[in-house]
């Protein structure tokens, strides 16, 4: 018999725990910077010396995110963000007070730098997961921003604002179609690292 622990609610309440990890000696006084610029009064938040989760109506978390990545970029120093989004976890119950939020964002992320990052999608339990992730694929193209396929994810470039905004767009799409969703992220900007040469939409392959 399967607890009811685990049995899915009706809540569409969305999550991100994350880590943001500034290559610099001054790594803290970043992070808190990007912190103390983001304001996150209409999620829920929470910090232990591994991550931060941040939880609450799926625009909102994705606003307080942007917002912490970008503030952190701005910097000018390398930064990389490594993400796990999820929506309708059949565990998450608590917190649900932020719900009531609107969907009005109060963060206005500083200009985009330049990002590189790489993303995957897992909807679960969902027997046409290819096709959604195909989806995903042809959105970032559409968006500009899809420049090609690595193992196990599908990578994008662009501004920070335009990778995240695509981030949300291929996330909420198929938050729509599937009850419990996952997709990890990993984000790079300010790297020393030289890039690969960029496919063109009609030469990249889809994953």
């Amino acid at each position: 018999m399967v607890s009811e622990k685990w049995v899915c609610g009706t809540s569409r309440i969305a999550g991100c725990r994350f880590s943001i990890y500034p290559l610099s000696g001054d790594f803290v006084s970043i992070i808190e910077d990007a912190l103390k610029k983001t304001n996150t009064s209409k999620v829920w938040m929470l910090t232990d010396d591994v991550s931060t989760c941040v939880r609450g109506r799926m625009s909102q978390v994705f606003d307080v995110v942007h917002a912490i990545f970008a503030h952190a970029a701005a910097s000018g120093e390398h930064v990389v963000f490594s993400g796990t989004f999820s929506i309708g976890c059949p565990g998450d119950s608590s917190g649900d007070v932020y719900m009531s939020e609107d969907d009005v964002r109060l963060n206005e992320p500083p200009p985009g730098v330049d990002t590189a990052a790489q993303f995957a999608l897992y909807p679960l339990n969902a027997p046409g997961y290819m096709g959604m992730i195909a989806d995903a694929v042809e959105a970032a193209k559409s968006l500009g921003t899809f420049s090609g396929s690595v193992h196990y994810a599908s990578r994008l470039d662009g501004s920070a604002n335009d990778v995240f905004r695509t981030l949300e767009q291929v996330f909420a799409k198929a938050a729509d179609e599937v009850s419990h969703l996952v997709m990890t992220a990993t984000l790079s900007c300010n790297s020393p690292s030289p890039k690969p040469v960029r496919k063109s939409a009609g030469e990249a392959m889809a994953r």
